[in-house]
């Protein structure tokens, strides 16, 4: 078997236990990239641009290529306020929930936004709260399935 041969200086970083005489590296820990100032900023501009995002969609698809109208601005811009609020209420008090709930709080608010916006291009209400609740399935699935791994039942990270 081949073997790296060993370099001056190469266990730098590692450090050798008593007991074994082996080296064995530090733990791991995750690279901080941004900042905590970069964190708390993000934290509310990305409902912001997002709530937007999500009025300008709506009043598009209310208008229907249609003119663009005063009461179609103030559409996109109502209900890129209520997506807002509700979108920074949805990451404030889901992760107080138990898995579950918050799984479900979170897909929730996905599938209605997304039934919401395929009700303003004429959709009829039944299609619209299908498309929803099939939306909410899916989010559901995946977001229990990553919390139901990484979370233990008490809702504590596991490491």
């Amino acid at each position: 078997m081949a073997h790296a041969a060993p370099t001056p200086g190469g266990t730098r970083g590692m450090r050798r236990t008593p007991a074994t005489r082996r080296t064995t590296r530090p733990p791991a820990r995750t690279p901080d990239v941004f900042s905590e100032r970069f964190h708390r900023v993000a934290r509310y501009a990305i409902p912001v641009v997002l709530g937007l995002l999500y009025g300008y969609w709506a009043a598009a698809n209310k208008r229907d290529g249609g003119p663009i109208t005063g009461g179609n601005l103030l559409f996109g811009f109502v209900t890129a306020l209520a997506f807002i609020v509700l979108c920074i209420a949805v990451a404030v008090l889901a992760p107080r929930l138990m898995r579950e709930l918050h799984s479900l709080t979170k897909s929730a608010f996905a599938g209605a936004a997304i039934g919401f916006l395929y009700s303003q291009g004429g959709a009829s209400v039944w299609a619209s709260v299908v498309l929803g609740l099939v939306v909410t399935a899916a989010i559901f699935t995946v977001f229990f399935y990553r919390y139901y791994t990484r979370e233990d039942a008490e809702g504590n990270r596991i490491r």
